[in-house]
């Protein structure tokens, strides 16, 4: 049985429908050289797609029907199509990551910007120096720091009453009448204590003289824990 309807493109000549093909790869080609411009491949005038499609343009089509031309470049359009639909995607894409990172650009900048500053840290605190009121109360608890720090035992108890038989509490008092006055060194200060033996017991950091109550209590408590053990097993003149 014989076909007695002919597609449209049955009416072409081989010919012609090398052509058509020829134009439809050279269409794509052309797209993906607009697309990459790059392409070493895409440039090459002596490609032989682009040059099927130049030879269809100056010879081939002008020799074809006018209805033939119109077919043939609705086929080419259809098979441009898709390569062009996905250029366009991948270019909408790349513009729209574009703007998105622009957007992102100020949201880091204030983030950045917002972020507080690590807060310095703070020197470690100084303890504030111990003040001592000047009477008999604050000299003891002044000589009991200090011989505590170079090892010197008494307690408050027992440095006050030796002081208070001694001397009253009086810094200034002096032993003129016993021996020791006989004997030109005189028993000077809060625990009475002579030159000689403030000399040999002097403890560093405080004063060297003699009538000083902080010094003058811790060299006599040095000196009675080197021959009583501690201030507190004195109870009568030592």
């Amino acid at each position: 049985m014989t076909r007695t309807t002919l597609t449209h493109l049955d009416g072409l000549t081989r010919k012609h429908k090398l052509s058509a093909a020829g134009v439809a790869v050279a269409g794509a080609s052309v797209l993906a050289f607009t697309v990459a411009p790059g392409s070493a491949h895409a440039a090459n005038l002596s490609n032989p797609v682009m040059s099927a499609a130049m030879a269809f343009s100056t010879s081939d089509a002008g020799s074809a029907p006018q209805s033939q031309q119109a077919s043939i470049s609705q086929q080419v359009a259809e098979a441009v199509k898709p390569v062009k639909d996905h250029a366009s995607a991948q270019h909408q894409a790349a513009r729209n990551k574009a703007d998105e990172a622009r957007r992102n650009e100020p949201q880091a900048a204030n983030r950045s910007e917002s972020r507080p500053a690590a807060p310095a840290q703070a020197a470690p605190a100084q303890p504030a120096p111990v003040s001592y009121p000047n009477n008999l109360d604050g000299w003891i608890r002044q000589a009991l720091d200090i011989m505590h720090k170079n090892g010197i035992p008494g307690t408050y108890d027992g440095i006050k009453r030796n002081i208070l038989r001694e001397s009253s509490g009086d810094p200034n008092a002096i032993n003129n009448w016993d021996i020791n006055a006989r004997n030109g060194i005189p028993s000077k200060g809060l625990l009475q204590v002579i030159d000689p033996t403030f000399n040999a017991y002097h403890v560093a950091g405080t004063s060297h003289n003699i009538w000083d109550p902080v010094a003058n209590i811790v060299a006599a408590c040095n000196y009675a824990a080197n021959r009583y053990g501690s201030m507190d097993n004195v109870n009568s003149a030592y």
